[in-house]
């Protein structure tokens, strides 16, 4: 494909990475409501690289600067940003990775959680995502225990802060009750994006708790206990954003963040893959092996 040239509004990015999202294995695996075959470069979604060329009324962005992006096409070496969209990176972040879109989900779903201090906090999945948000809930001075069915996202939880991480299996509410004292807990954030997992975090959910889904559910409808989350008088928060204004917001406090050593995303990006290598990239994002957390491609 020949380089695009930037529209009014609009600037070109060099990538220097793009990380792999789970919600990007839906085309990957065939699934019919992808839309596949999608256009050149994309869905990836998670970029950052540095600014080749600026279009007419562009103002604050300059060629050569280092920046992260929500551009949709970034499985490529080029990709086109709306400035908006695009958020600066500091020298301190020189060198370092930063796929924006990923660091601002759990930014703003942790927004929405509205995490308090001392609070019981459980987080139902430990991915990339789900890290990010055990950081950030300890960070608001709540309690969290993880809950995975892989034994090292479990650890991962730990690493990241988490006070206790256990099972996903048919004796998870009966822990986290033991953990809690014997009550269930004041918040759970949901991150896999699965049916059973959601079901479990509504019963590890209080009377008038709060429900957080982050996992991005796809492939057609979920069944739920809703005479459950009826009974208890839950709070049920879709905690994803499509405003391009927020996702930037959540991209710029998360640069702050790391900046400030408040989130370490660092040890989070478990494996690189050239461009080229994008199928075993996806393949392996799909299969999860131990070790894996977060796939680079890198152009």
């Amino acid at each position: 494909m020949p380089v695009p040239e930037p529209a009014a509004g609009q600037v070109l990015v060099e990538i220097e990475g793009c990380g792999v999202c789970g919600s990007d294995l839906s085309a990957w695996l065939g699934a019919s409501e992808s839309g596949y075959p999608r256009p050149p470069g994309a869905p990836g979604h998670e970029s950052w690289g540095r600014i080749a060329a600026v279009g007419d009324g562009v103002h604050g962005l300059s060629v050569g600067d280092r920046v992260a992006t929500l551009a949709q096409r970034a499985y490529a070496q080029y990709d086109l940003a709306g400035a908006e969209t695009v958020v600066p990176l500091p020298p301190a972040l020189d060198g370092k990775p930063f796929p924006g879109e990923a660091l601002a989900c759990g930014v703003n779903a942790s927004h929405r959680a509205a995490f308090r201090p001392g609070e019981s906090v459980a987080v139902v999945g430990v991915g990339f995502l789900g890290a990010i948000i055990v950081q950030l809930a300890k960070n608001a001075g709540a309690r969290v225990i993880v809950s995975s069915r892989r034994r090292y996202a479990q650890r991962i939880g730990l690493a990241m802060g988490a006070d206790e991480a256990i099972g996903l299996d048919e004796h998870t509410v009966d822990r986290v009750k033991e953990w809690n004292g014997g009550e269930l807990c004041d918040c759970v954030v949901e991150v896999t994006g699965v049916e059973r997992p959601l079901d479990v975090a509504g019963r590890l959910t209080k009377i008038r708790g709060r429900l957080v889904i982050a996992g991005y559910h796809q492939g057609g409808r979920r069944s739920i206990d809703l005479e459950l989350w009826n009974w208890r008088g839950l709070d049920v928060v879709n905690a994803h954003e499509r405003d391009p204004a927020v996702y930037a917001r959540g991209m710029a406090e998360a640069v702050d963040a790391v900046v400030r050593g408040d989130l370490d995303p660092s040890p989070l990006y478990t494996d690189e893959f050239a461009l080229a290598d994008a199928a075993a990239a996806l393949e392996k994002a799909a299969d999860r092996p131990d070790g894996f957390l977060k796939a680079l491609l890198r152009p």
